[in-house]
């Protein structure tokens, strides 16, 4: 059982991690770190796979050819959007790629566990899920150790993958950039620049079938 602060700071760290995207150059506690890459090892996996890697960046020229290769991408999607939506993705940021002292590449490897994995057969993908709790575990890891964490998500993994010498089989699931922030955001980035809002609760919930509303 938990008391009720502790379940408070659960939900206090739920409702507060933000994704960040400017970051001081600070060093961070090697502890820290420890403490971060172990929550992430912690997570659920499919069959108890854990198919994640943490790959620790803190080299200046490789976090700049990371900052390459999301820039490319970034600069590459724009062309989906029109007008003010362009300006506004193009605004967005990838600079925390370079001026975060940490960025961590976190892999899944889809073989892990050999070929027939406890629960993942039907559905591959999976592993992939697995890995993503690993990102949220860490990222109220950091959001508790008073560190700012932002997950770059576009990028070609072919890129990446040579960047950081990474076999071809593994996958590149995130860029994470760690550090300390002078701007912790109360509300979303994406959110506050009125990008997308946050959509009622209310809507997404179905009872018993797909569609089928609460009734009054």
């Amino acid at each position: 059982m938990f008391t009720e602060q502790e379940k408070e700071a659960l939900y206090k760290v739920i409702y507060t991690r933000r994704d960040v995207r400017s970051f001081l150059p600070d060093p961070i506690p090697e502890e820290a770190v420890t403490n971060v890459i172990h929550a992430g090892h912690h997570a659920p996996s499919v069959g108890f796979m854990q198919p994640w890697n943490f790959i620790l960046v803190t080299s200046e020229p490789l976090k700049e050819r990371l900052a390459w290769a999301a820039d490319k991408e970034r600069r590459a999607l724009a062309i989906h959007y029109e007008g003010q939506r362009q300006d506004q993705f193009l605004s967005l940021k990838v600079e925390g790629l370079k001026q975060a002292p940490l960025t961590i590449c976190i892999t899944c490897d889809p073989t892990r566990g050999g070929a027939h994995v406890l629960g993942r057969n039907s559905i591959p993908e999976t592993d992939m899920l697995s890995v993503a709790c690993a990102i949220q575990n860490m990222w109220l890891a950091a959001c508790v150790e008073g560190l700012a964490m932002g997950w770059v998500s576009f990028y070609k993994k072919n890129d990446v993958r040579e960047i950081l010498g990474i076999p071809p089989h593994i996958e590149p699931i995130a860029l994470l950039s760690v550090g300390y922030t002078e701007n912790y955001p109360e509300k979303p980035i994406l959110e506050t620049a009125q990008w997308e809002k946050r959509r009622s609760l209310q809507d997404l919930i179905y009872h018993e079938t797909w569609g089928n509303r609460q009734p009054e």
